[in-house]
């Protein structure tokens, strides 16, 4: 009996890994593989021309070293996520709360609100670009003659807009399940209860979507941290590397620099994920521990 039952545990788990298979291929090669790798190469003198040489610290040394990391690319994407995810975060709740009511064309400009989410980023990049260029739309409704992503004051900010206009419609979604996952009956006890709109939003709601909110942040905030293509198509790192993010930086280590620095990209590659790893703990632990006093 105990036979049958060992055979009848060992073959339903690997019919489970059979089903399992497909994903497992592409997360060991595509991921897993390629992080420790990543991680290898960050110890190494490495530049596609020759075979890595181990030089232990000597990368991570050499980035803390560089002025374009420390001056440029490090503030410019602490600045990003701190501008972007906040403005992103409450837009798309603001229009998944107006998407949950009972409006007419409600699904039609859910779709219009969803649409740019969908619509490739380099695609949606080249529209920016047109748009904020000297002869673009935007400065001839304006009647302005800002040369807006060439000039450092203003090209980070066009890419944030950018970003904000095409993530929030996901970010929407998101939220709109949230909402839809609340029960009426919540609701219906804080009316009777004498709470007015606002006090149910903020002393009801928004408690209730913390895990959507916690979910949301973190997507927000490593979609920020990881942010290149767009960045790549209108401005290449410029006005001045004022545009140039850890992301940027490390295409640029790695394949645009005449001296090609792999181990060095490499090295900066495990800094950021790091950061996005400390990052995304210390954001987990603010928003339970707001939930906990609250409850």
């Amino acid at each position: 009996m105990q036979a049958k039952f060992s055979r009848k545990k060992i073959t339903e788990a690997v019919t489970g890994y059979l089903f399992l298979s497909p994903w497992l291929f592409v997360f060991i090669v595509f991921s897993a593989f390629s992080l420790g790798y990543a991680l290898y190469l960050s110890f190494t003198d490495y530049n596609l021309l020759k075979p890595p040489v181990w030089w232990g610290w000597e990368g991570y040394a050499r980035v803390f070293d560089n002025d374009l990391f420390l001056t440029k690319a490090l503030p410019n994407t602490f600045k990003y996520v701190l501008i972007v995810v906040p403005i992103q975060t409450a837009i798309s709740l603001v229009l998944a709360f107006a998407m949950d009511q009972n409006l007419r064309f409600r699904k039609f400009f859910r779709t219009v609100f969803y649409l740019p989410s969908v619509t490739s980023s380099v695609v949606i990049s080249l529209i920016f670009v047109w748009l904020f260029a000297p002869q673009g739309i935007f400065n001839q409704i304006t009647s302005l003659t800002i040369n807006w992503l060439d000039d450092p004051k203003y090209a980070f900010y066009v890419i944030m807009g950018m970003n904000i206009f095409t993530t929030s419609g996901t970010l929407m979604l998101i939220f709109l399940s949230g909402l839809q996952d609340i029960s009426p009956a919540i609701y219906e006890a804080a009316q009777i209860d004498g709470a007015d709109p606002i006090q149910i939003f903020f002393k009801v709601t928004i408690p209730m979507l913390r895990p959507v909110i916690f979910f949301v942040v973190t997507v927000g905030v490593i979609g920020c941290f990881q942010v290149f293509d767009q960045i790549f198509v209108m401005t290449k790192g410029g006005p001045l590397d004022s545009t140039t993010t850890l992301t940027y930086l490390i295409y640029k280590w790695a394949f645009r620099d005449t001296t090609i620095k792999m181990g060095q990209a490499s090295a900066l590659a495990v800094i950021l994920t790091l950061i996005i790893l400390v990052v995304t703990f210390v954001q987990r632990r603010v928003i339970e521990g707001s939930g906990s006093t609250t409850q």
